[in-house]
């Protein structure tokens, strides 16, 4: 029809847009980067692609023909890190420029965000200057490929479909048709090209009107923070000279302490392409850190920006008054009966299991985090210098504990989702006679689990305690360290303040290249240092290269000097602090709870829907004990030991864990995996209820 007006939409930005530009957005930018997945995967490597303003990323990369677009001028790698010659997957995410925003972080200068209205990439760069170079590639592809010049470019031209028509014309006359039906197929060709050019104008005049929308809700999102702006190549050509921070926004602390909920894995993902968005400028510099305060504050940041789940800061207050009761009185009123049916009153437990206490010695679980870092480093002695502080600081939570735990019934299961700290932890107990617990928790990077077993001998005022089972932690390198627990005393049981000691040695045994011997003094009377703990590091050769000392109440110190001897405080300031105690909790209770341990029988909301009848939290006595309602866990506790009693019954009938099997070759419990899966169904049909009504018959 002619003098119709057609959209036309160039792919290629207008005259002024080039030249600002200087052609160079034309070429496409390539590289690897490190992308945030989630808690339990953390950063992985993806190859990136930036192309006529849209991002794309993928989990591995094709290299034919990438040596030759190089030559060629056609794509620019950033990063001295190629990919190997691989399978070609498709995009697992693409995010249009035009409707992103992107910031750098202030603590790390090789991490930087892309913001896009439906989730937000943490990348990071293997240098500074990668991360400038990106800066800069996403500045002037979005600056071309903007919405506004879209919007610019984007007129109706006239179209003269006479000549389409008549060449039309010419073919049918070609095939011998006559006039009529020649202008009948020129009257539907019209009328069919001006309905799809209307449906194409309004599809367009939809799409300007949606654009918009993204934008106007997206600044909202971002709450003011991220402002509509545009800029040219001088305005960002000497700041690979400069400081690129002043693209940053002043918020970059608030955002790193944000959840990371939105992050998960790769994701086919579409975008709109909407409008361009700039970050308020910061005039804030980045100092580079060095060893330890880079990986302390990059396991502190990566933990920021995971999901914060508010948690509770003390126990209920209890509805009951507690008697005062003793364990001498006890003792004489069991005389001559049957000391397997002599049920201990609540008043000598805490409000946790003993499959809550195991989770509790993962309360500081981020020195395992910081292992995992100085590995990826290539710093092997820092790792196991870390570990061997973690195997320490488990023992901190014991002090002034003087309640024991409830013993587990068989089959009991404790959970624990933390996704602010990055972990999930799992245990059951698994067998009754011997009594066993094995635990399984992921991490950051890192797996850890163990099995226990505890050999008991009662010396009239005091109970030594030999924990029975190896601790094994393993990195997603594949570097992996065992470790024995020690021996546990507990004073005073008759007369006195009641308290415990821990001494013995302790073996941490690497698979690669260093191994640890940490030594828990034995305390007595006389001892000016109780709680001591020293130790050395030492190679496949037997060569000493480190040193430690601690308390493992308070804190460890490591040096790696030949002739480091502590004979003084002084001389203690010159070693390097591992790891220090939380302070204390500031509603501790009688039971003298950190408040770490305040949370682990906490039923957060939405938590007790989810979890299997097995689960500790809902153990009737233990609840009632916590509420502080002391006759109903009395009663309560009866009830339940008299069916602890037929568990030896159920075991030696073929009794199996449900999570958990034996390893044929040394006998250990190892995780088997599926509880996290049943969980995420809501179907716990084959565990059974363990705390409920049963027949004694």
């Amino acid at each position: 029809m002619p003098g119709d007006a057609t959209p036309t939409m160039p792919l290629t930005p207008d005259p002024a847009a080039a030249a600002a530009a200087a052609s160079g957005a034309a070429v496409a930018v390539e590289g690897v980067l490190q992308k945030w997945t989630n808690y339990g995967r953390g950063w992985r490597e993806r190859w990136f692609t930036l192309r006529d303003g849209v991002l794309y990323y993928s989990k591995i990369r094709d290299d034919a023909g990438a040596a030759a677009a190089v030559e060629d001028g056609e794509v620019r790698l950033i990063g001295s890190r190629i990919g190997g010659s691989r399978r070609r997957e498709k995009p697992a995410g693409v995010v249009s420029l035009k409707v992103s925003a992107f910031r750098e972080s202030k603590s790390d200068d090789r991490r930087f965000y892309i913001f896009s209205p439906t989730k937000t990439l943490h990348l990071k760069t293997d240098s500074k200057d990668d991360r400038v170079a990106w800066i800069e590639a996403l500045i002037l592809a979005r600056s071309v490929y903007s919405l506004g010049s879209l919007s610019g470019r984007v007129t109706f031209v006239q179209c003269d479909v006479s000549i389409s028509t008549a060449r039309l014309r010419d073919r049918m006359h070609q095939e011998g048709l006559n006039e009529n039906l020649i202008q009948d197929c020129e009257q539907i060709v019209l009328s069919e090209f001006s309905s799809y050019r209307k449906q194409l104008k309004r599809r367009y005049e939809d799409y300007l009107s949606l654009f918009g929308s993204c934008r106007h809700h997206f600044e909202e999102g971002k709450d003011g923070s991220i402002t509509q702006g545009t800029l040219t190549r001088n305005e960002f050509s000497s700041s690979r000279h400069g400081n690129f921070s002043e693209y940053s926004t002043t918020e970059s602390d608030e955002f790193e302490k944000q959840d990371g909920g939105e992050l998960t894995c790769e994701e086919d993902s579409t975008f709109f392409d909407s409008v361009d968005y700039f970050i308020e400028p910061d005039n804030k510099s980045l100092t580079m850190l060095s060893g330890q305060e880079v990986v302390d504050n990059q396991t502190q940041d990566s933990s920021n920006n995971l999901p914060q789940i508010k948690r509770r800061t003390r126990l209920p207050e209890p509805t009951e008054k507690e008697k005062g009761i003793s364990l001498w009185s006890i003792i004489k009123d069991s005389v001559g009966k049957d000391l397997t049916r002599v049920c201990l009153p609540v008043y000598f437990n805490e409000p946790l299991s003993s499959l809550q206490k195991c989770f509790e010695d993962l309360e500081y679980s981020y020195l395992l985090d910081q292992a995992y870092q100085y590995g990826k480093m290539g710093n092997s002695l820092m790792r196991i210098l870390k570990v061997a502080a973690f195997a320490v600081s488990g023992y901190a939570s014991s002090v002034a504990r003087p309640c024991k735990p409830f013993n587990p019934l068989l089959g009991e299961t404790y959970e624990a989702d933390y996704p602010d700290r990055g972990v999930r932890f799992f245990a059951e107990k698994v067998s009754h006679h011997p009594m066993l617990i094995a635990c399984h928790c992921e991490g950051k990077g890192w797996k850890f689990w163990g099995d226990s077993n505890l050999k008991s001998k009662f010396w009239g005022q005091s109970i030594q305690v030999e924990p029975v089972g190896i601790l094994t932690v393993e990195f997603d390198d594949g570097e992996i360290f065992q470790w024995n627990k020690v021996t546990t005393t507990i004073h005073n049981l008759i007369l006195g303040k009641l308290y415990c000691s821990h001494h013995g040695l302790m073996h941490i045994k690497g698979n690669r290249q260093y191994s640890c011997k940490l030594k828990f003094k034995e305390p007595s009377l006389l001892d000016r240092n109780p709680h001591l703990v020293q130790g050395f590091v030492e190679d496949n050769d037997g060569n000493k290269a480190s040193f430690l000392i601690g308390k493992w109440d308070e804190s460890m110190y490591y040096s790696n000097s030949d002739t480091f001897k502590v004979r003084s405080a002084d001389q203690l300031k010159a070693a390097s602090l591992l790891w220090e105690k939380s302070k204390p909790a500031p509603n501790p209770t009688r039971y003298n709870l950190s408040s770490f341990a305040i949370t682990l029988n906490e039923l957060t909301p939405g938590l007790q829907e989810k979890l299997p009848p097995t689960d500790s939290r809902l153990r009737p006595d233990q609840r009632h004990l916590e509420n502080g309602e002391y006759e109903k866990a009395n009663a309560e506790k009866l009830r339940l030991e008299r069916r602890q009693r037929m568990s030896t019954k159920l075991q030696d009938n073929g009794w199996k864990p449900q999570w958990f099997e034996q390893d044929t070759k040394d006998g250990t419990y190892r995780y088997k995996g599926g509880y996290w899966e049943t969980r995420e169904k809501g179907r716990w049909d084959g565990c059974l209820d363990i705390f409920g009504e049963f027949n004694e018959t």
